[in-house]
Formats: structure tokens, C-alpha cells, sequence
């Protein structure tokens, strides 16, 4: 039943169905003292761009939604955030587990110095699964947006090279790790952090390349 819901949301969001309800991106909360809620205005203005730019039918408003909550199910698309430690209890990670394979999908963007906490704790979620790097051919950079090679880098930090990452459950990406990249920064309103107009609009259109690929694969 779960699945099925999923399934409908994914189809209403891309208007392939008449919609009872606007589909929402959601906000994955975690507890372990991380700042899962570092960029507050960041899923609402992707939210907007993905609305206007592909005519999507999301809520303008995005939710805010507990990784251990039933209420995961009711979105099709989780983004999760932070800079700090992030801790998924057993039964937080099975639900976590039972909503991907379901069918949700988990975009995790690094605000820096997330992966060593974030790492470990999708490892109970998929103790089978290790993240691998996907190659700048993966179809997740080559939506709408085409990004020949891979993430846009948003902010520097270590002088490193974006890279993104993937989880993939029989087949299919059910998690995606964007790390060095900084792309919730370039969602959040231009005076957050003063970044140009080109800067922000390369991760809009990564962004929604994103929720492009959730919803269709």
C-alpha cells in the first residue's frame, strides 16, 4: 500500500494523473545534534524553479518529516542536509530502508563535513550497499540540465572536485550523495550568501535535474 501511494505521488507531481493534493519535496529531520535544518529557504526556492522552469505540480511549500515517522511515505522525494553528526536509531534506519526500496527517493547533500557521520549511518540502512561514485555518463546529469561533467561546484571548501554518489538497490539509485558541491547553498535566497546568478542557477537546474530523475526512475 505504501508503495502504491508513492507511485501515485510520483505520477500526480508530473501531471500524468488528476491530483487530489500537490505533491511536497520533504525535509528529512535526524536527530544526533546535526543542523538538519541549515538551509531554510532552500527547498522552497527549488520548489519554484521546478515549478516554472518543468511545470511541475509540487506544493509551494516543502515538509518537514521525522526519518523514523510513517509519514516518509507520504513523499516521494526526502533531501537531508547538515554539517554535523547525524544518528538513525534500528528501527529509524528499517524505516528508512522500507521507504526506499518502496520506492522514495533520498537526495543527501553534504554541507560540509557531513560524510563521515552520514557515511556510517546509511550503512544500517544498507549494510549490503556502499556508496559508488557515478560516472559523469549517469543519467541523474543529464535530465533536462545537461551537466557533461558531473555536479556544478557550488562553494569551496577543501579544494577538492564535487562528487556524487550513489546507493543502488537492485538496479536502481535509490540515494544520492552529493559531497563537495554545496548545492543546498545555491537553492537558498541570494542573500544568504551572496552568490551570483549564474552560481545559483546552476545548482536550480542540478536541483532539478534531481527531482527530474526521482520521479522517473
Amino acid at each position: 500500500m505504501k508503495r502504491i501511494s508513492l507511485i501515485i505521488l510520483l505520477l500526480s507531481a508530473l501531471g500524468l494523473q488528476p491530483s487530489f493534493a500537490q505533491t511536497q519535496l520533504a525535509l528529512l529531520k535526524y536527530g544526533g545534534g546535526g543542523d538538519w535544518y541549515a538551509n531554510p529557504t532552500s527547498l522552497t526556492n527549488l520548489t519554484a524553479f521546478c515549478n516554472a522552469d518543468a511545470n511541475m505540480n509540487l506544493d509551494p511549500k516543502y515538509a518537514t518529516v521525522d526519518v523514523g515517522s510513517s509519514e516518509i511515505f507520504n513523499y516521494p522525494f526526502l533531501h537531508l542536509t547538515g554539517h554535523g553528526n547525524v544518528v538513525f536509531s534500528s528501527q529509524e534506519a528499517q524505516n528508512l530502508r522500507n521507504y526506499l526500496i518502496g520506492g522514495g527517493f533520498l537526495h543527501i547533500d553534504d554541507n560540509y563535513g557531513l560524510r563521515e557521520f552520514i557515511v556510517p549511518q546509511m550503512k544500517k540502512v544498507f549494510p549490503e550497499l556502499d556508496f559508488v561514485e557515478l560516472p559523469f555518463s549517469h543519467p541523474i546529469y543529464h535530465q533536462k540540465y545537461d551537466f557533461p561533467n558531473g555536479l556544478p561546484k557550488i562553494h569551496e571548501h577543501d579544494n577538492k572536485p564535487p562528487k556524487g554518489f550513489g546507493l543502488i538497490w537492485e538496479g536502481r539509485l535509490v540515494c544520492f550523495f552529493s559531497w563537495e558541491c554545496d548545492l543546498g547553498d545555491g537553492w537558498e535566497d541570494q542573500d544568504v550568501h551572496n552568490d551570483s546568478q549564474e552560481t545559483r542557477l546552476k545548482a536550480l537546474k542540478m536541483g532539478e535535474n534531481i527531482v527530474r530523475y526521482a520521479f522517473t526512475n
